[in-house]
């Protein structure tokens, strides 16, 4: 679901809508998980997975906010385009050695 939205060009405010829920959701989800961090007794084990799960739901809220404000998108193409750049580069340089090669 989060590849279509990307791929859309345009968001509806009904699916713009279903991002700021899943937002609400995990972001109630990082803060319950930042209280257990600060206040439960946890092994040092229990405490680092806590902190990865709650660093890998802070990267989901910035993602979908990102996907909703159109930055995902906007950053997608400019990789792709220095991709392509960087391809054709490439190609560049292997002709000017296959012609210096075969001289």
């Amino acid at each position: 679901y989060v590849w279509e939205l990307i791929q859309k060009e345009n968001l509806t405010a009904s699916e713009k809508s279903s991002i700021d829920k899943c937002i609400d959701i995990i972001s109630a989800k990082e803060q319950k998980d930042e209280e257990e961090l600060e206040d439960k007794p946890l092994t040092q084990e229990q405490a680092k997975a806590l902190y990865h799960e709650t660093a890998g739901l802070l990267r989901a809220i910035m993602d979908l906010k990102e996907i909703e404000s159109g930055a995902l998108k906007e950053s997608a193409k400019r990789f792709q385009e220095q991709f392509v750049n960087q391809r054709v580069k490439d190609a560049k340089i292997w002709l000017e050695f296959i012609k210096n090669v075969s001289k």
